[in-house]
């Protein structure tokens, strides 16, 4: 199956098609769907054999993370991304905003401080205030196209309360790649502050070539009494809906905290969710991966040259991800404005800058994780919504 074959998503309960009318006013009729972090186009082969092979068997009983399924995460994680683990480190979430909830709940209380650096994914910030913690938001710095850190500025905001330290990396939404030297900066600001860093790395197989993701671990080993990283194959391979992700623990302390956690609320993993991730994490799931970032730089390029057409919007560099982040600074407009054009002239269903945080206020998030014929119809769209600019 080809990564250009259509696939109609409206009227199957997907989030990303199904609710789009509902929250951000486009219909599903003739509008496209470019916010929420999905694709439109099948998972890998291998997964989807898994699935028959499950389905064909007929039984559906209880399963549990069984060695099959932490060598294969193992595995994955020493070949495309350098990352030696041992499979104890290995714990299951029900999908990382799970795994996000679970970390505010075993390592801090309500109350307690909780540093993010902005503009960042939008459900940090969400998850910290639905468990009642205070949000410290740190502003990344803007340096022509990227973001760069500014830890100074962000130790001048800690007021002493904070326990945790919430990192994306790759970034979301910029796109942004951390080198080993900023990771290991923002390890020794988590060791000086005596916070757990927890690291999202859920886009880490997403990277485009000229670009290389270092796990926060390898690059900052010293910090791994600390250091919580959370992946998932969801975002790669296009299984979000089964809810599943990882969270790669090195420290025994840290680990046995959140095992205990995960065992008061009889947490288990679902059989068909732990197959399909054995399967994905393979060497058939790694030359489908290869295929997909091939494919989604082709997009990416399709996109930039023309957003960046337009007078006054700046599509930013991409270097991983499948999140177009476009700046509308320049345009002169207000949010509400941009938002409108987008809305009701482009009937773009995308995701809104602001809910990223500082930073976010006048730029949109455009998901490019779709068919190459919608790329383009989604270009010409902007292009005629914004006609008067050019």
């Amino acid at each position: 199956m080809s990564f250009d074959d259509p696939i109609d998503r409206r009227g199957t309960n997907s989030t990303k098609w199904d609710k789009m009318e509902m929250l951000y006013g486009v219909s599903p009729d003739d509008g496209l769907a470019m916010w929420t972090a999905d694709s439109d186009y099948a998972t890998a082969p291998c997964v989807i054999e898994a699935i028959h092979k499950a389905a064909d068997h007929g039984v559906f009983g209880y399963s549990w993370d069984h060695p099959d399924y932490l060598a294969a995460v193992q595995w994955w994680m020493k070949n495309r991304h350098n990352w030696e683990i041992e499979q104890d480190w290995i714990l299951t979430s029900q999908g990382l905003g799970n795994a996000i909830a679970l970390s505010l709940d075993v390592w801090s209380e309500p109350g307690d401080g909780v540093v993010i650096f902005s503009p960042v994914y939008h459900e940090f910030a969400s998850k910290v205030a639905k468990t009642g913690r205070t949000l410290n938001e740190c502003p990344l710095k803007r340096e022509g196209d990227t973001y760069v850190l500014d830890l100074d500025d962000a130790q001048s905001r800690l007021t002493g309360n904070e326990k945790l330290l919430l990192w994306c990396s790759p970034q979301n939404p910029s796109g942004r790649v951390w080198t080993p030297e900023e990771l290991r900066e923002v390890a020794a600001f988590a060791t000086r502050n005596d916070l757990i860093l927890v690291s999202d790395e859920i886009h880490h197989d997403l990277v485009y070539p000229g670009s290389t993701f270092v796990p926060m671990d390898v690059a900052a080993p010293d910090a791994r009494n600390r250091t919580v990283t959370l992946t998932a194959s969801s975002k790669t391979f296009n299984i979000a809906g089964q809810r599943t992700g990882n969270m790669i623990i090195p420290d025994d302390t840290l680990r046995k905290a959140m095992k205990h956690r995960l065992s008061t609320l009889d947490y288990g993993a679902g059989s068909l969710a732990i197959n399909m991730i054995t399967a994905a994490y393979s060497p058939e799931g790694a030359e489908w991966v290869d295929a997909q970032i091939a494919y989604l730089e082709g997009n990416r390029e399709i996109f930039d040259k023309a957003i960046n057409a337009i007078p006054g919007l700046k599509s930013l560099p991409l270097k991983s991800t499948y999140l177009a982040w476009v700046d509308f600074e320049d345009t002169g407009m207000t949010h509400d404005e941009v938002a409108a054009r987008i809305r009701d002239v482009a009937k773009i269903a995308v995701s809104q800058g602001p809910g990223f945080g500082a930073g976010g206020e006048l730029f949109q998030r455009f998901n490019l994780a779709t068919q190459r014929s919608r790329v383009i119809e989604a270009c010409e769209r902007m292009t005629r919504a914004f006609s008067d600019l050019q």
